[in-house]
């Protein structure tokens, strides 16, 4: 993979931070870095550390990975889907909320994946029972998930729904 050019991270944490309508100072100060650093950043004239785009990425509430692709610090390994770059781009969600989504929906993927190659090796199509599919999910996701989810009592959980 090419590395971009030095201005490139600068204009593309430029057009993260006006899409989230943040100003240079509110990003400098959530960032901890001086707005004349930032701003040089910004214009092609600074190139930042991984710990510098790190706290960049933490203020503009984005992956720090996408910052460090678009630096050339590391490849991009898959492009990300239409629906995480919806998720990362609806302001309404909090980070936590953001990162919680992605992590569903890449776990959903990586199931998808595995047994998309079970099905082209000819096995068994696996069963897709309820208790296996939460057993999938990571802990720190289960219990991410508790609150929207109601107990029937005998250990499992099922999904509620809310409507209207």
């Amino acid at each position: 993979m090419a590395l971009p050019k030095v201005g490139s991270i600068g204009e593309y944490i430029r057009e993260q931070r006006q899409q989230a309508k943040i100003s240079l100072r509110q990003l400098a100060a959530a960032a901890g870095v001086s707005n004349p650093y930032l701003s040089q950043i910004e214009r092609g004239l600074r190139k930042p550390s991984a710990e510098i785009l790190n706290q960049i990425a933490k203020g503009l509430h984005i992956s720090a990975q996408a910052l460090y692709v678009q630096a050339g610090l590391i490849e991009d390994r898959e492009t990300p889907s239409d629906v995480v770059t919806a998720i990362r781009a609806d302001t309404h969600l909090t980070e936590r909320q953001r990162q919680v989504l992605i992590d569903i929906y890449e776990s959903f993927r990586k199931e998808k994946r595995a047994g998309d190659e079970q099905t082209s090796q000819n096995a068994h199509p696996r069963s897709d029972s309820v208790a296996d599919d939460e057993q999938s999910l990571p802990e720190e996701l289960r219990a991410a998930l508790e609150p929207y989810a109601a107990s029937t009592g005998n250990g499992t959980v099922n999904q509620e729904t809310k409507e209207g």
